[in-house]
C-alpha cells in the first residue's frame, strides 16, 4: 500500500513574495481586528487614532480660525486705512488735490484721497458721551471707500454727499441712542481762541447714515465728516495732514512707494500698513506659531500610543510570528506585516481628522452659535475680540502639512516596533509560547 501524500499546505508562503504582497497585508489586516483575549491592545489601537484623528482636527481648525482671524483684520483695518500713508515732510499739504490726482494715476493705485483727523467728545440723545475719531473725507471719495458707502446699515449717503451730514458707526450710535436723521453733538478742545482763553467748539450734526463695518473697534469710534467741514471744524484752513493711498495688492508696497515717491514731486514722508501695524500683526504671528506648536505635541501623543499598542501586540504575537518564520517568512515581511498594521491606524486617522476638520471649519459660525445658546454666554465677544463673527479660512498648503507630519510622524513610531518583530528569534518566541 502506497504511503499517503502529504496533503499540501494551503498557507504556504511564497518563497520570493513581493513585498507589501496580498499575504502580508492580509496578516496585518487580521491583526488590526481584535480578539476577545487582544481587547486591551485594541483600547489602545483606538485611543492612539483618536489621538490623531483629534490631533490633526484641532491643528486645521486651529489654523483656519487664526488665518481667518488675521484675514478679516487686515481686510478691515486695510479696507478704512491706506495701505500707504502720504505724510508732509515740512508744512501741511495746501495744494492737496493736484497732488492726489497724480498718486491717482500712479501703476498699481487703486485709490488715493486728501484726510482730515481729529479727537473730539460726542454726546447723544441720552446725554452720555464717549471719545471719538473725526475723519475729514471728500464726499466723493467717500463713495468709492466700498468698505463704508457699502454697509450702510439705516440711513443714508444723501446728506454726507451734500456736505451736510456725517456717518457714524453702529456701535457708538447704539450707545448714543441715536438713529439716522438725529442731531449728534460734537465737542472739540482745540476750539476759539477769546481773551478768556480757548473756547472748546461744539457744533450739532446730522446723522445722514449709519455704517457698520463689523470690526468693533471701529464701529464704535469713528466719524466721517465731509472733508470741508472737517477742515472748519478743526481749524485746518485750506490744509490736509495726509493722502491716504490703497493699492491694488497690499502686499506689493515695496514696490508702489518708489513710483509714489516720483510722481509727488515734493519732499514727503512715507509709512505702510506693515509699519503702522508691526506690532500687532507681529503679535498675531508668534501666538499663530506657537499654537501650532503647541498642537503638534497631541500628534506625537499620539504617535507615542501606535509604539505602545504595536510592542504589545508584538509580544503577545510571538508565538504567530515564529510560525510564520517557520514557514518561510523573511525577517522583511514580518516587519512590513506590523509596519502596516501601525501605519493603517496612523493613515486612518490623518485622513479622518482633515475631514473632520474641514467639517467644523465650514460650519464655525454655527457652531459658535449653538455653544453660545448651550451655555448662555457670549462666545468670541465682539468686544474683546474686534470681530463680530468667528472666521476660519483654511489653506491648502497648511493642511497638505499638517497631513504630511501626521503621515511621517505615524510612520515613523511603527519603525521601532516592527523592526523588534523581524528580529524576533523563532525557537525564543515558542519556548514562551
Amino acid at each position: 500500500m502506497a504511503a499517503a501524500e502529504p496533503a499540501k499546505d494551503t498557507a504556504e508562503i511564497p518563497a520570493k513574495a513581493k513585498p507589501f504582497s496580498v499575504f502580508e497585508r492580509m496578516v496585518a489586516w487580521r491583526y488590526l481586528r481584535s480578539r476577545r483575549k487582544e481587547a486591551f491592545i485594541s483600547v489602545i489601537a483606538g485611543f492612539s487614532f483618536l489621538g490623531i484623528m483629534l490631533g490633526v482636527a484641532t491643528l486645521i481648525i486651529v489654523m483656519a480660525v487664526m488665518n481667518g482671524f488675521r484675514s478679516e483684520l487686515v481686510s478691515r483695518i486695510l479696507g478704512i486705512n491706506g495701505h500707504i500713508v502720504v505724510l508732509p515732510a515740512g508744512q501741511p499739504f495746501s495744494d492737496y488735490a493736484a497732488l492726489t490726482k497724480r498718486l491717482e494715476g500712479v501703476e498699481g493705485v487703486r485709490l488715493a484721497f486728501p484726510l482730515v483727523e481729529g479727537q473730539a467728545l460726542v454726546s447723544g440723545a441720552r446725554g452720555a458721551g464717549s471719545g471719538a475719531l473725526v475723519r475729514g473725507v471728500r464726499p466723493d471719495d467717500m463713495l468709492k471707500l466700498d468698505t463704508v458707502s457699502d454697509n450702510i446699515v439705516e440711513g443714508d449717503m444723501v446728506g454726507y454727499t451734500a456736505g451736510e451730514g456725517v456717518l457714524v458707526g453702529s456701535r457708538m450710535a447704539a450707545s448714543l441712542g441715536l438713529f439716522a436723521g438725529d442731531k449728534i453733538t460734537l465737542i472739540s478742545p482745540e476750539g476759539d481762541v477769546t481773551p478768556f482763553g480757548v473756547n472748546p467748539r461744539v457744533k450739532a450734526y446730522t446723522i445722514s447714515g449709519i455704517f457698520e463695518i463689523g470690526m468693533s473697534e471701529y464701529d464704535a469710534s469713528i466719524i466721517f465728516m465731509p472733508l470741508a467741514e472737517a477742515q472748519s471744524y478743526f481749524n485746518a484752513g485750506g490744509h490736509v495732514q495726509s493722502i491716504e493711498v490703497f493699492v491694488d495688492h497690499p502686499d506689493d508696497v515695496d514696490q508702489v512707494i518708489p513710483r509714489i515717491r516720483e510722481a509727488a514731486g515734493e519732499d514727503i514722508a512715507i509709512s505702510d500698513w506693515r509699519q503702522n501695524n508691526r506690532t500687532f500683526f507681529s503679535a498675531l504671528e508668534v501666538e499663530r506659531n506657537v499654537m501650532f506648536m503647541i498642537l503638534t505635541l497631541i500628534v506625537i501623543v499620539a504617535a507615542l500610543n501606535i509604539i505602545s499598542g504595536l510592542i504589545m501586540l508584538v509580544k503577545d504575537k510571538g508565538p504567530d510570528i515564529a510560525i510564520l518564520r517557520t514557514m518561510g517568512a523573511t525577517s522583511g515581511a514580518i516587519m512590513r506585516i506590523f509596519f502596516m498594521t501601525g501605519a493603517a491606524i496612523g493613515i486612518v486617522g490623518t485622513f479622518a481628522g482633515v475631514f473632520l476638520g474641514v467639517i467644523v471649519c465650514l460650519n464655525i459660525e454655527s457652531i459658535r452659535q449653538f455653544f453660545s445658546w448651550v451655555t448662555g454666554t457670549v462666545l468670541f465677544d465682539p468686544q474683546l475680540y474686534f470681530l463680530s463673527t468667528l472666521p476660519a479660512e483654511m489653506s491648502l498648503g497648511e493642511t497638505l502639512t499638517v497631513v504630511i507630519m501626521s503621515l511621517t510622524l505615524s510612520f515613523i513610531a511603527t519603525i521601532v516596533p516592527a523592526w523588534r518583530a523581524s528580529r524576533l528569534d523563532p525557537v525564543q518566541a515558542l519556548r514562551y509560547e
